[in-house]
């Protein structure tokens, strides 16, 4: 396992070693003591999978403290553009992103961390993602930025995804700021 920093202070591509003969591809996807080692820890309560056409966005979700969500997200099949946003109060990168192709031909996982805000849109049909977390779903603590967002800027490399009613009524980063400024 490899542990690659990104720009943002926390957010981590891994890249896992791959075995690869006749019979196939086999990938070691979680081992706590390897990622423990690498001082990623995390006990995760849920796991989750999607299964997308091409071209839908899923995001960028998020869920507030006490509730927020280490995730470490990969795929099994297809691709995606995977995207994850600070949304840390007091981080210097607050409102910047890294966005990655993840695959299952690059084997490539990232690992966020809690104070993010995640997407991802599908690059191919029938794509399986999936993702660990540190803490269960909870419907009252979730929420949605907008995945065009323009203080964001997020270039997802599509005009029209599709994406859910819920997705459509996201907020903007400005909104959320407002909000943590209120409340915290």
């Amino acid at each position: 396992m490899k542990k690659i920093e990104t720009h943002i202070d926390g957010l981590f591509i891994i890249e896992n070693k791959i075995f690869n003969d006749e019979r196939g591809v086999f990938v070691e996807s979680w081992n706590k003591n390897k990622f423990k080692k690498e001082h990623l820890e995390s006990f995760f309560l849920q796991d989750n999978m999607s299964i997308s056409k091409k071209n839908v966005l899923r995001g960028l979700h998020f869920q507030n403290e006490p509730y927020s969500q280490t995730k470490l997200v990969s795929v099994v099949k297809g691709k995606v553009l995977d995207v994850a946003v600070d949304i840390r109060k007091n981080s210097k990168t607050f409102g910047k992103y890294l966005a990655i192709e993840l695959s299952d031909s690059n084997h490539r996982m990232l690992w966020i961390p809690t104070g993010f805000a995640h997407g991802f849109l599908t690059l191919e049909e029938n794509t399986i993602f999936t993702y660990k977390c540190s803490r269960v779903y909870q419907e009252k603590h979730d929420y949605t930025i907008k995945w065009n967002d323009k203080e964001i800027g997020i270039k997802w490399g599509i005009k029209t995804p599709i994406i859910s009613e819920k997705d459509k009524l996201g907020i903007s980063l400005n909104q959320y700021k407002e909000s943590i400024t209120l409340n915290g």
